[in-house]
């Protein structure tokens, strides 16, 4: 097979506008999958994701398929997620391609993740194939959504008009990879240079590492090695998807497929790792992959000291499939030991507790999520925390930093008056309105960072009636009066549960929080109290009242005397039992900050 005949192309979008739909009916179209096997978002095999309907991770597939000039073409597929939280699995498959379809809901036109997805494919010198999707809904508007490809830069006369879910006009776009998308070059006479984007575990087989081949080929009982880890592997299995695994005997220059080396070591496979032949190794490694900074941290802890290492296994095997997300040890007084770990966003540390739950049977308590802090002490030197429980004395404190964003909301003019209200109650900075058309508005604001991990998006999408979308970056830091709230359970300050916010919403904050984990902590024999404090002043109390057993049943009639003394005695075993007791605190305590209303 010739390079001429092959093409190498992924599907990008805003969330929902639909990716999977599209790959399904490309599916269908090449024979790839039989009558029996067909069903809705095919290309997506976590069960998450088929109870989302989103993609979460990329996939990749390999299509043969008949053109309408008689030749047969090999398509290799990525079908890529589009919500911003996943933007890093975008990246490493666009660097695989040589063009991206790039589609667009007829309905509701361009969004936010539309362009930052449009801006990540220029950025790596694709060819891009504009679709106009979901034409056959009542509410479509073909041409404005042209236009607004248009705005973008994109020429959108030759758009290819679809309806996925239909299958209309499906065969065009499989047309248009052919004659617009550029055959990968034939590099197959140079050493072997190929790219990891993905890899995972298996418990057979070890690490499996998708990649593809940019110069030389890979061949079954060849000795490779990873130019960053310099380890040395021989290849044992090599193949493609289609989407059932196929073996092959060689990979060669500008193919997509998977390789299986018997890797145990799960931390040499790191994505964007080159492979090259052990004799005659390449001379320079492929450019790495810009290497991702957690935005959003969170503690994990199991519930059992005994789930410990499992969990640390687990962990380290979804790295190696999600290496956007970091974690480390971490030790709490009220928790025991866990991991702190770092995610994109609210969504990707949703989704990775899911999965560690689901997937490996664990049972895990999750700390409030929290961004980094900049904090520069009294002798100048400064300090990152990622951790509440981490921040120093304030006496010792200069002053606090926190993480600015620069939002991008797309929305129709009609909301505007709400979006920017919710914006300014965030502490956030309007910094200009633009109106690509009359139906289409972008709002950009400057807000601080833990502002909008909560419930931003959220709020974003009711007062919107979901018209609106959202797009963000991190751009500095801006000092700010910020201060810890505690939070003391039975006058012990529960580690995990603390929090830094902005001094003016601390005392609203620390009120609702209390009022909301008293309903969800369970009575106890004794009385629980619950407090919030910054530093040594408490700013907000409530109480758990004791359950209470009636000791005075079994005195019927006599003298008041006998019910005094059994009431004091039960009045002394409570007070004792407060003394050494402890409160279990549920899960839903924790989640309790998160549904703290502004």
């Amino acid at each position: 097979m010739t390079t001429a005949h092959i093409r190498n192309f992924c599907i990008i979008a805003h969330i929902d506008h639909g990716k999977s739909t599209l790959a399904d009916r490309i599916l269908d179209l090449t024979q790839a999958i039989t009558e029996r096997e067909k069903r809705d978002q095919y290309l997506d095999t976590m069960e998450l994701e088929q109870e989302r309907g989103i993609t979460i991770k990329a996939q990749s597939v390999r299509l043969k398929y008949k053109a309408n000039d008689g030749q047969e073409y090999y398509f290799n597929l990525i079908d890529t997620p589009g919500h911003v939280d996943f933007t890093y699995e975008v990246s490493k498959s666009l660097s695989a391609c040589e063009g991206a379809i790039l589609i667009v809901d007829a309905a509701q036109g361009v969004e936010a993740q539309t362009v930052a997805n449009l801006y990540l494919a220029l950025d790596n010198n694709l060819t891009i194939i504009p679709v106009v999707n979901k034409i056959d809904l009542p509410n479509a508007d073909i041409e404005r959504a042209k236009l607004e490809l248009e705005d973008l830069g994109v020429d959108s006369s030759d758009a290819v008009c679809i309806s996925a879910k239909t299958g209309l006009n499906v065969e065009k776009v499989l047309e248009a990879v052919v004659k617009i998308i550029p055959p990968p070059s034939d590099m197959s006479q140079k050493p072997l240079k190929a790219l990891i984007f993905d890899s995972w575990y298996d418990s057979y087989k070890g690490v499996i590492v998708l990649t593809r081949v940019f110069e030389g080929k890979i061949q079954k009982g060849q000795k490779i090695r990873l130019v960053a880890s310099q380890r040395t592997y021989e290849v044992q299995e090599l193949g493609f998807f289609t989407p059932k695994p196929i073996p092959v005997v060689e990979l060669c220059s500008g193919e997509v497929g998977f390789v299986i080396c018997a890797i145990k070591n799960i931390g040499d496979t790191k994505v964007g790792e080159t492979i090259t032949d052990e004799e005659h190794p390449c001379e320079k490694p492929l450019p790495d992959f810009k290497d991702v900074k957690p935005l959003v941290y969170s503690g994990f802890f199991p519930t059992s000291a005994k789930e410990f290492d499992p969990l640390r296994d687990a962990l380290e095997k979804l790295q190696l499939n999600d290496y956007s997300f970091c974690f480390e040890p971490e030790s709490s007084v009220a928790l025991g030991s866990g991991f702190r770990c770092g995610f994109l966003g609210l969504l990707h540390m949703e989704i990775i507790q899911q999965r560690l739950e689901r997937e490996y049977n664990l049972n895990l308590i999750a700390t409030a999520p929290s961004v980094v802090y900049e904090i520069i002490l009294n002798n100048k030197d400064m300090i990152h925390i990622e951790n509440p429980s981490e921040l120093p004395d304030p006496t010792k404190i200069d002053e606090i930093r926190e993480p600015m964003v620069e939002v991008h909301i797309h929305t129709p003019p009609d909301y505007i008056g709400a979006l920017i209200t919710l914006c300014i109650d965030r502490r956030g900075i309007q910094k200009k309105i633009e109106y690509l058309s009359d139906r289409r508005a972008v709002l950009s604001f400057n807000l601080p960072f833990n502002e909008i991990i909560f419930d931003f998006y959220d709020k974003l999408k009711s007062i919107s009636q979901g018209y609106a979308s959202m797009d963000y970056n991190v751009i500095g830091y801006q000092t700010s009066d910020l201060v810890k709230l505690d939070i003391l359970v039975n006058g012990k300050p529960v580690d995990a549960l603390s929090f830094i916010v902005h001094r003016t919403r601390a005392f609203h904050k620390g009120r609702e929080l209390v009022k909301k984990m008293r309903e969800v902590i369970p009575r106890q024999m004794f009385e629980v109290a619950l407090q919030a404090a910054i530093g040594s002043r408490v700013i907000a109390r409530e109480s758990v009242k004791a359950l209470r057993k009636n000791v005075t049943a079994k005195c019927y009639g006599g003298d008041i005397t006998r019910k005094r003394k059994l009431l004091e005695k039960q009045k002394a075993g409570k007070k004792k039992m407060k003394m050494i007791g402890n409160v279990e605190i549920p899960q839903e305590a924790f989640l309790a900050i998160l549904k703290v209303e502004d």
